[in-house]
C-alpha cells in the first residue's frame, strides 16, 4: 500500500520538478524579461524576503476561505436535506440552483460589498459561501435523490420509515457526490476569496498584495503571492481527499481490492 501511494505521488513531484527547471531554463536562455515572467529562483527569493508579509497574507485570506467554505458546504447540505423531504421544494430549488451556479457568482462581489460594506469582511466572506453553496447543495441533493427504487422498497418492506430510510439509504449514497463537490468547492473558496478582495476589504489579504505588487512593478512578489495562494488551495484540496477517504473507508477499500 505504501508503495502504491509512493508511486501515485512520484510522478506529479517529477511534473513539477521538470516545469519549474524548464521555465528557470527558458528565461534564462531566451532572456525574457522579469517583468513578463520572474524566474523561480526569483520568486522563491522574494517568498523568503516577504515571508512575513506574505504568511500573514495568506492566513488573512486563508481564514475567509475556510470559513466560507465550512458556511457554504453546512448550507449546502441542510438545503439538500430539506429538499429531499419536500418534493416540491426540491422540483422548485434544484432546477433554479443549477441556473444560478452557471452564473459568474464572484461578478457579485461589487453587489455584496454594498450590502455588507466595503472595508469589512462578510462581503467577501459572501462571496466565497455563493461560489460553495450551489456545488455542494446540486451535488448533494442528487445523491440524496438518486437512490434505486429497489432499495427504498426493501426498506419499506421492513418497515422502516423516511428518517431511517435517509440515514441508512439516502446519507451512503449521497457521500460520493458530496465528496466530488468537496473536491471542487474547496480549491474554489480560495479562488472566490481572492477575486473577492480585487473588489474591496482589508488591504493585507493575498489579493491586494498581488494588485499592489504587480501596480508597483513587484513582480516577483505578486509571483510569490500567487505561489502562496496555491499552496493554500492544495491544502485545501488535501483536505478534501482526507475527508473522503475518513467519511468512505469502504470506498477506498473496494478500490484496493479490485487493482489486487
Amino acid at each position: 500500500m505504501k508503495n502504491r501511494r509512493a508511486a501515485s505521488v512520484l510522478p506529479p513531484v517529477l511534473v513539477g520538478i521538470t516545469g519549474l527547471a524548464l521555465w528557470e531554463g527558458a528565461v534564462t536562455v531566451f532572456e525574457i524579461k522579469e517583468f513578463l515572467l520572474p524566474k523561480p529562483s526569483s520568486i522563491w527569493a522574494q517568498l523568503i524576503d516577504e515571508w512575513g508579509v506574505l504568511r500573514h497574507a495568506t492566513w488573512e485570506t486563508g481564514k475567509i476561505a475556510i470559513s466560507g467554505l465550512l458556511i457554504g458546504i453546512l448550507l449546502g447540505v441542510l438545503l439538500a436535506l430539506i429538499t429531499n423531504r419536500f418534493k416540491v421544494l426540491n422540483d422548485g430549488l434544484t432546477p433554479f440552483a443549477i441556473a444560478v451556479n452557471a452564473t459568474p457568482i464572484v461578478a457579485l462581489a461589487p453587489i455584496f460589498n454594498v450590502w455588507f460594506g466595503l472595508t469589512g469582511t462578510f462581503s467577501n466572506q459572501a462571496v466565497v459561501i455563493a461560489v460553495v453553496f450551489f456545488p455542494v447543495f446540486i451535488n448533494t441533493a442528487k445523491g440524496l435523490n438518486e437512490v434505486h427504487p429497489n432499495e427504498i422498497e426493501l426498506m419499506h418492506s421492513y418497515a422502516s420509515g423516511d428518517w431511517t430510510i435517509l440515514r441508512e439509504v439516502r446519507i451512503p449514497n449521497a457521500l460520493p457526490f458530496f465528496a466530488n463537490s468537496l473536491r471542487l468547492a474547496a480549491p474554489l473558496s480560495v479562488i472566490a476569496a481572492i477575486v473577492a478582495e480585487y473588489f474591496g476589504g482589508p488591504q493585507d489579504r493575498i489579493g491586494n498584495v498581488i494588485t499592489s505588487s504587480a501596480g508597483f512593478a513587484k513582480y516577483d512578489v505578486a509571483w510569490a503571492a500567487i505561489a502562496m495562494a496555491s499552496g493554500l488551495g492544495l491544502l485545501l484540496f488535501g483536505s478534501a481527499l482526507v475527508t473522503e477517504r475518513l467519511s468512505m473507508p469502504w470506498r477506498i477499500s473496494g478500490e484496493e481490492i479490485k487493482e489486487n
